[in-house]
């Protein structure tokens, strides 16, 4: 065993020995329950690049590529027949369960009378006002995902401030929108060693900052050239990093002073509540973006402007000459996903549902504490609404750069390997869990069962 994993397996309280042999012991009992899993990964290696539709669905760090044949509420079934309780839930995309039935009941009328048309349904206009009266901005427009949502959105607010640069903070997630592959590296923009095929300087026009540094974002917008700051209320990708106490209240205060926009990107943190978080806190946001669960699964995402910044947007695009705008797809606004849309907005994010997300999630993240503190792990538990992580530090993030400390890739696989052979899916990325409206008591007791049993086998107080 080498020097960096001693360092990291007592800095995680872990016996790194037995969880070496626990992780062998764990491929072996996959490969050898997941037959069905292991021809179709062979057969899709012939013709998929990296054997999957994504290269993504390789993160699961499991020895070839689950394959699933049904997915219904808090459930999957894969092609080996085992049932699996759901907590990643698409990585959000489910949030609200798997084929919820009354979208099931939407798309299933709407394929009868057609696909896509790009002209406009009664289902759009329906939209817009569930999504106004939801979210409390005026003006929307529709995208195929949270990532053509963030690009039109900036590519709208440039051209209506004129007005250049975008701000992020450090560990952002918002999609694959470019511009936001910029991270602080010793206190230097620096474009993302990662990102494949970029040909420009993204660090041009892209500013970062640590979430919750008042003092770093307001050196940032006395420049005088940031168009926006583009922001999830609370970090979610990189391990939760809630906002401080006050946080949101001066940085609004400072996006205002400095004459720049604040776009929140709820489309994780719409777990918090049935207007996702930042109408939850107050934070009065020029635009919002909602993509992933906005239509139940379905392929489509959502961005809401303040009356003020559409009549700009508006005026932008009037006094442009003619041709083609950068923003939009043929698909967007197709009549399926604004089917699957108002369905999801008027009968599946319902105040009942919240309702129920959120007290079993509560139960989940005081169940996780108790099993942390039970084999003397220092670790902390982050909750925001029915999102609830464990993270490998003993109090929570206070920035991206601090979450990204704790990170510990192989620890993440080792653990939610584990999990898949007993029957349970969390998050790959990283310890994320989400707990969903058909979720039970006993989906979360087989959760907290299967990690305890895990834990039993890789921690020194085992």
């Amino acid at each position: 065993m080498n020097a960096h994993l001693l360092q990291r397996a007592s800095r995680n309280g872990l016996d790194w020995t037995r969880a070496l042999a626990f992780l062998a012991r764990e491929r072996q009992s996959f490969a050898e329950r997941n037959p069905a899993s292991a021809a179709l990964a062979a057969q899709a290696s012939e013709h998929l690049l990296f054997g999957v539709p994504l290269h993504w669905m390789n993160d699961w760090g499991t020895p070839f590529a689950l394959h699933v044949c049904q997915a219904s509420g808090a459930q999957v079934t894969d092609v080996d027949s085992h049932r699996l309780v759901d907590f990643c839930l698409g990585d959000t995309g489910a949030m609200f369960g798997h084929a919820p039935a009354p979208v099931a009941a939407a798309l299933v009328k709407q394929a009868a009378r057609g696909y896509t048309t790009m002209l406009a349904t009664a289902d759009a206009a329906a939209v817009g006002q569930l999504l106004a009266e939801r979210f409390g901005l005026p003006f929307w427009q529709f995208a195929m995902s949270a990532t053509d949502a963030n690009r039109y959105i900036v590519r709208w607010i440039r051209a209506a401030t004129g007005r250049k640069k975008l701000l992020v903070f450090n560990g952002c997630y918002h999609g694959t929108i470019e511009d936001v592959f910029v991270d602080l590296v010793n206190g230097q923009s620096v474009q993302r060693d990662s990102l494949l095929g970029q040909v420009h300087d993204l660090t041009e026009h892209t500013v970062v900052v640590e979430f919750n540094d008042l003092p770093a974002l307001e050196a940032a917008l006395q420049q005088g050239d940031v168009a926006c700051v583009l922001a999830e209320p609370v970090m979610t990708n990189i391990g939760m990093v809630l906002p401080e106490p006050g946080f949101w209240g001066e940085a609004q205060a400072l996006i205002k002073k400095h004459g720049a926009l604040l776009v929140m990107d709820e489309t994780h943190t719409i777990s918090t509540g049935p207007g996702g978080y930042a109408r939850a806190h107050g934070i009065e946001a020029d635009a919002l973006v909602l993509g992933k669960p906005v239509g139940g699964g379905v392929p489509c995402a959502v961005y809401g402007m303040s009356a003020d910044l559409a009549a700009r947007a508006v005026k932008a695009k009037q006094d442009a000459p003619p041709g083609h705008s950068g923003i939009g797809t043929t698909l967007t606004g197709n009549m399926l996903a604004m089917a699957a849309m108002r369905a999801t907005l008027a009968e599946v994010m319902t105040p009942a549902a919240y309702a129920h997300m959120l007290s079993l999630a509560e139960w989940l993240a005081g169940g996780l504490r108790g099993l942390i503190a039970r084999h003397g792990l220092p670790w902390c538990v982050t909750q925001v609404g029915a999102r609830t992580e464990f993270q490998f530090c003993s109090a929570p993030p206070r920035s991206g750069g601090e979450a990204e400390g704790v990170l510990d890739p192989e620890l993440e696989y080792l653990i939610h390997l584990g999990l898949l052979n007993r029957g349970v899916m969390i998050t790959p990325f990283h310890n994320m869990m989400l707990v969903c409206p058909q979720a039970t008591e006993e989906d979360v007791a087989l959760l907290l069962g299967a990690l305890d049993e895990v834990l039993s086998q890789i921690t020194l107080t085992a």
